[in-house]
This record gives structure tokens, C-alpha cells and sequence, in this order.
């Protein structure tokens, strides 16, 4: 059901009898309602219905007289300037804003009940804004407001002597009072919309300044609901500063760089945790939350192991993690992390300890309350993956999030539909990870590189290989590469090489670790730019044979 229909015309706000809101509920001619916050509905009949009086423009108009608003802290020489008055209907107070066109001729009046009840007289439609026959309508800035009192608030804050106006239909028809008036306001220019700043009054005035032409309008932003709380609390030269200081309206996503002031000169408040190796430190400054960092690897070249070692070293500085590992079940991924505890690959299923021992470790990881884990085996949805995510990071508290691995998560579609898939995941991952401000560890696998050369033989990772989506690479922050030769001199010793490096930049071999199988621990040792760990395609000569180079 419409709120609105072409019988009826919004006369006031009121408040919300269903949610309680102080002016959200709209009243129409017709004596509906409709409230844009809970969307209550009154239909015609209820016991509120205002009427509209139409006629010639002096039929029952009420004179009443021109005296302070003490209660508005309005004064009488302003009342008297905009011809605001107060009297009485059927033994009842009411307050007056007279509208007058250009020329001065009352047209309309809107009556203001003790209750907030509003009650018009004349035709309001012809009238257009309240104050027009107060100004010229040329100048450098004009000022609109939600409502008359508010109008007077800021024309007496300014000494009654700059151009004022207000709509005379309160937030949900000004911008369709703006279109009427728009040759009016085009005169000046600037103009500056003062509505009240809830979210009715800042929809509205965003919607009134798409309607003038791009660089006119201006909002204001007030820190109290409206024009008149700003006169009532004494803040007055507060009031004017914002006038005088509003934004030009641009739409969502535009900003002028001057605007930035604030963000930029605040102390950077970005929380960060360190990866457990020094030489991974030194290039990517550590792990941010808010970024996405990608672990990628062949098959069988641990990433899994490193990225417990990673989750357990941010346990270590008192930050709580979420650990979805897709392909192992939770006990395993809990006895890997009882096992860095006491350096001994419990996972494996091999190692013998005491029962004070594994209690021990249960007590120092698990039993925590700092790592939650997803019960769950093999392949899920992605929107089901990203509502896990975010119950992890809002309600668990989890600081980072680990991922291992996404791949998994679209297995079974069909190749074309897996990159389609992934580039969706990736994008809503990005954008998530931004929202709850988490850190995403994000284990990917690779697509075999080209040539005789498998990355189980040590081939060198790169981003190219990325499997299943180039937005992998194009939406992650860092990412890293671990390469092993399974089959070589040393089968456990694992490069470690960043391959992008949006924060610094660095990219390059960080270091390489060790895989002790007494402990079930990756040990780091510093690369020396010296070391070549395997052939390097990237170093070869040139010897003028494009084949090999």
C-alpha cells in the first residue's frame, strides 16, 4: 500500500505511536500517516484527521498577534519581521506562520496546536516557500530550513538581515517544494540546506540538493537535532559556524581532497599483528586487519603448516582468531595447535605425551576461549562462508580470520562458473573484510607452471599461477609463496617469496624454514642474497635465444 496518493498532501510530522520516534510519523491531508522509520500506518478514519481549508485567499485567515516565543527563545522582533503570530482556534493556543507571496499577499497560513497538530488555511501549494516575500531572491547564499520556527532560529541568529526560507511541508515533500521554488533559488549562489540532522532531514536535504544545479547547494551539519536546539542551547555562533562551514553537495563516493583534513592528521589507528618470521616482517610490515593476505603453494608443500604456525603466533599476542580448514577436521586442526605448544606434531598421531602434558596444551590453546573453528568437512556455500565470517568477527570477536583453503569452497562448479564464482567470493571478501575491520589469511593452491618443472620439484611460485581466479591476486593486499623441492637435497626447507606487496611495495624472497620432524615446527633461516635455493628462471642470462630466457 502507497503512503501517498493524489487526494492528499503531507501537512506535519508527528511521533511514532508504534516505535516511538520523536517525528517520523508523516501526516497527509486525508488524516492517513505513514511513519519512515517503522513504517506504522493510520488510515483515513483514525481519530487524528487535519483538514485543509481552501478558498480565496482571505477566507477565515485567524490575525492573532505578534509576541515572543520564550519557549523557542524567539524573540519579538523576529516574529514581527516574519509576521509570525500566536492566537487562539475553538479556545485552543495555536502559533501562525503567515505565507505571503512576493508581493506581500497573505496566501496561506499554517496553525500550529499546542499538540503539534497542524491545521491549514488558504491554499499551501501556491504559497511556496515560507519567507519568500521577506527577500529579493538574488544574492550570494540563501539559507533553507525543515521548518518556520527553524527558519526564524537561524534568521535571528544572523540579525534577521540574510536571506532565510523553509519548506513548508516538512522533510518528505521538500524536494518537490524545491522544484517549485527552483527559479527562485537559482538567484542566489548558494544555497545552504539546514534540515534537521536525523535521517529523514538528511535524506531530505541530499534530495533537495540534487535538484539545483552541481556545485550550488551546500549542507549543513548540525550537532543537535535542528536550528532551534542550536538557539535554545545557546549556541548560536555554533549554528552560524556550520552554516557558514557546510560541504558542497556532492553525490556518494566523490569527495574533494581539502575535505580530508581529519583523516588524514589522525593518528593512524590501524592494528596490526606480526607473522611469526622476521624476514616476512621486514618486507610486508606485518599483518593488518582490514587487508587480505594470501598464502599459495603446490600441493603437499605445507601451506597448512604455515599458516597454524601464523594463527598460533597471533594467539601469542593476544588476538582471537577464526580457523576454517576445509579439508581436515577439527580435531586435527586442534591437536596441530596443542602441538606448537609443545613442539611436537601431535596432528600426526605419532607422539607420545603424558595426560598432564596434553591437558597442558589443551589449557594453553584451546581451552583459551581465543579460537573458534567452523564445524565443518569439504565444500560450502559462499554466502554461507561470508555469514560465518562475519558471526566470527562480531559476535566471537576474531581479530583475523583464516581461510584454508578457497578453492574448496567452489568445488564441483564448472570450470567457466568456478572463475565467475570466485571473482564474486572475492569481491564480497573484500568488501567484508573492510566492514568488521578482521585480517584475512587466505590459502590458495596453484595452477601447475609450464615446462618439465612441477612445484613439488621446487618450480617457483608466481602470481600467474594463481588457480581458479586472477582475482585472487587483484584483490589480496600481500601475497606469499612457499616453494619446497620434495624431491631435492633439501626437501625440508621452504622458500618463502612475497609476490605482491600493496603496503610497502617489497617483493622478493623473505626467507626460508626448516620443518624439524622431531618437533613439527618450521624453524626460520635468513635468506642471504647470495643463496640460491634452486634454479631461478628469472635469473637466467639472456644468451640472445628467446627460448631461454
Amino acid at each position: 500500500m502507497d503512503h501517498t496518493n493524489e487526494e492528499s498532501e503531507f501537512l506535519q510530522h508527528e511521533p511514532c505511536p508504534k516505535c516511538g520516534s520523536r517525528d517520523n510519523l508523516a501526516r497527509y491531508s486525508d488524516g492517513h500517516a505513514y511513519c519512515f522509520g517503522c513504517e506504522h500506518r493510520e488510515n483515513t478514519g483514525g481519530e487524528q484527521k487535519i483538514v485543509i481549508q481552501k478558498g480565496d485567499k482571505n477566507m477565515n485567515f485567524i490575525e492573532g498577534e505578534i509576541a515572543n516565543l520564550s519557549a523557542r527563545g524567539i524573540t519579538e522582533e523576529t516574529c514581527r519581521k516574519w509576521d509570525y503570530r500566536v492566537g487562539s482556534v475553538a479556545g485552543q493556543p495555536v502559533q501562525v506562520a503567515n505565507y505571503k507571496d512576493s508581493s506581500g499577499t497573505r496566501i496561506a497560513q499554517k496553525i500550529r496546536f499546542k499538540n503539534k497538530d497542524f491545521h491549514v488555511r488558504g491554499d499551501i501549494k501556491e504559497a511556496g516557500l515560507y519567507g519568500e516575500h521577506l527577500w529579493s531572491g538574488k544574492g550570494k547564499k540563501a539559507i533553507v530550513c525543515e521548518g518556520e520556527i527553524d527558519a526564524l532560529s537561524v534568521s535571528q541568529s544572523q540579525g534577521n538581515r540574510w536571506p532565510v526560507y523553509s519548506i513548508p511541508n516538512g522533510s518528505a515533500g521538500a524536494s518537490k517544494a524545491i522544484r517549485k521554488s527552483i527559479e527562485l533559488l537559482n538567484g542566489y549562489d548558494e544555497v545552504i540546506f539546514c534540515f534537521d540532522s536525523d535521517e529523514p532531514g538528511i535524506k531530505a536535504s541530499r534530495e533537495c540538493a540534487q535538484v539545483l544545479p552541481p556545485g550550488k547547494a551546500k549542507i549543513a551539519k548540525l550537532p543537535l537535532k535542528d536550528a532551534n536546539d542550536m538557539l535554545k542551547s545557546g549556541r548560536v555562533k555554533e549554528l552560524i559556524d556550520c552554516i557558514w562551514q557546510a560541504q558542497v553537495y556532492r553525490p556518494d563516493g566523490i569527495i574533494n581532497g581539502k575535505d580530508l583534513w581529519d583523516i588524514v592528521s589522525a593518528e593512524d589507528s590501524m592494528a596490526s599483528c606480526s607473522y611469526p618470521y622476521e624476514g616476512v616482517n621486514k618486507k610486508t610490515l606485518g599483518i593488518r586487519k582490514g587487508e587480505i593476505v594470501t598464502i599459495t603453494a603446490g600441493a603437499g608443500i605445507g601451506k597448512s603448516q604455515v599458516c597454524r604456525e601464523i594463527a598460533n603466533h597471533i594467539l601469542n599476542q593476544e588476538e582471537t582468531i577464526g580457523y576454517i580448514a576445509l579439508e581436515e577436521s577439527n580435531k586435527r586442526t586442534g591437536l596441530g595447535f596443542m602441538g606448537l605448544h609443545l613442539n611436537k606434531p601431535l596432528h600426526l598421531g605419532t607422539v607420545e605425551v603424558t595426560d598432564e602434558e596434553f591437558k597442558d596444551a589443551f589449557d594453553n590453546t584451546l581451552n583459551t576461549g581465543n579460537i573458534f573453528m567452523y564445524d565443518h568437512w569439504g565444500s560450502l556455500g559462499s554466502d554461507n562462508l561470508l555469514s560465518k565470517i562475519r558471526y566470527m568477527v562480531t559476535a566471537c570477536g576474531c581479530g583475523y580470520i583464516i581461510l584454508d583453503h578457497i578453492s574448496i569452497v567452489v568445488s564441483g562448479i564448472e570450470e567457466g562458473d568456478e572463475r565467475r564464482t570466485i571473482d564474486n567470493l572475492m569481491t564480497k571478501l573484500r568488501g567484508l573484510v573492510e566492514e568488521v575491520n578482521c585480517g584475512l589469511i587466505l590459502v590458495s593452491h596453484l595452477k601447475r607452471p609450464q615446462g618439465n618443472k612441477g612445484h613439488e620439484d621446487g618450480a617457483q611460485t608466481s602470481m600467474a599461477q594463481l588457480r581458479g581466479s586472477a582475482s585472487i591476486g587483484q584483490l589480496s593486499d600481500i601475497v606469499i609463496g612457499c616453494e619446497r623441492d620434495q624431491q631435492g637435497d633439501s626437501p625440508d626447507r621452504t622458500t618463502v617469496r612475497v609476490l605482491k606487496n600493496r603496503w610497502t611495495g617489497e617483493t622478493g624472497i623473505a626467507c626460508s624454514l626448516d620443518y624439524d620432524h622431531e618437533t613439527g615446527r618450521l624453524t626460520e633461516t635468513p635468506y642471504e642474497e647470495d643463496d640460491i635455493p634452486f634454479e631461478d628462471e628469472s635469473t637466467q642470462e639472456w644468451t640472445g635465444d628467446s627460448t631461454t630466457f
